[in-house]
């Protein structure tokens, strides 16, 4: 396995990018400021959350897109749009806090990969 498919395998299972030790998150919605094991920095720089947000929306509208076309899909000519627009509120509202572990990780691994981490940010 390459070092990139790596980063991104351990960011998906919610592991340091870089040790793939667990246990980053202290709650759902809360990461640990450092990686417990070898203790990279998990926001290295000032905005980094920027990023992570950047991802919950990239896929938050991307699976927004393919739910609609496959629902209009299946159900035209005559599509419920009720039902498909009251659907669609709760899947944007609840997908980005289903995601929002995910999309910090993932950021991560791609900051990692972007700019692999010196010595100084390791303890």
């Amino acid at each position: 396995m390459n070092r990139s498919t790596r980063l991104f395998w351990r960011a998906l299972h919610l592991h340091c990018p870089h040790c793939d030790s667990g246990n980053l998150f202290r709650s759902w919605f809360r990461m640990r400021a450092f990686c417990p094991a070898c203790g990279l920095p998990l926001e290295r720089e000032a905005g980094a959350q920027v990023g992570s947000y950047m991802f919950s929306i990239i896929v938050a509208e991307l699976v927004f897109a393919l739910v609609l076309g496959v629902l209009l899909l299946l159900t035209w000519p005559n599509p419920p749009w009720t039902i498909i627009e009251a659907g669609m509120i709760v899947l944007m509202v609840v997908l980005p806090m289903v995601f929002y572990p995910f999309s910090k990780t993932l950021f991560l691994a791609l900051d990692l990969w972007v700019r692999p981490p010196s010595r100084d940010e390791l303890s």
